[in-house]
């Protein structure tokens, strides 16, 4: 098994490594235009061949699963998650790093709930739309593209995303390069 194999997906809102998830929605494809159940069944019998899944938790698996297929067959879906979800988009070079490690003690120091990944594989980066780097995406909302946002700025929009969600405008959202 290698590291590949295995997929992060929310689990009642707890970030759990999937062995074998990928080819599991891969096969379930064929199920298209079955009910919810039957696919979510299809799913949790393929994977739990493969993977430890406590009794108590065998429905939010189930719900965890059935919501991945939905994102694979291009389905808007309600991600399930405690905190904020922190991306940081770059290849890993310094800056990106720099990035990284200001978020983490950002993090730290206001004591927020966070996941925070650093999404290095070029394809998966151009797969979010994102083409310059250092980019940020808080909760799934591109912040900073092609550069490294200050610390104060940072800082701003932590606290505003950890918070009940607001509207905000959509030209507020991401700064670009200068």
């Amino acid at each position: 098994m290698s590291s590949n194999d295995i997929s992060q997906i929310a689990v009642a809102g707890l970030k759990v490594g999937i062995n074998g998830l990928k080819p599991a929605i891969e096969a379930a494809k064929a199920l298209a235009g079955r009910s919810d159940e039957e696919i979510a069944h299809f799913l949790f019998s393929t994977l739990k061949e493969k993977n430890y899944i406590p009794a108590p938790a065998r429905e939010e698996y189930r719900q965890a699963f059935l919501r991945e297929y939905k994102k694979a067959m291009g389905e808007k879906v309600t991600e399930e998650r405690r905190g904020l979800s922190i991306k940081i988009l770059g290849p890993g070079c310094p800056a990106c790093r720099s990035l990284e490690q200001t978020v983490m003690a950002l993090v730290a120091e206001l004591e927020l709930p966070a996941d925070i990944e650093h999404v290095q594989d070029i394809k998966e980066i151009t797969r979010m739309g994102v083409m310059a780097t250092p980019a940020l995406m808080i909760n799934d909302d591109l912040k900073a593209l092609g550069h490294s946002p200050g610390k104060d700025r940072l800082k701003k929009w932590l606290l505003e995303c950890s918070a009940i969600p607001s509207v905000r405008k959509s030209d507020e959202t991401i700064t670009k390069n200068p």
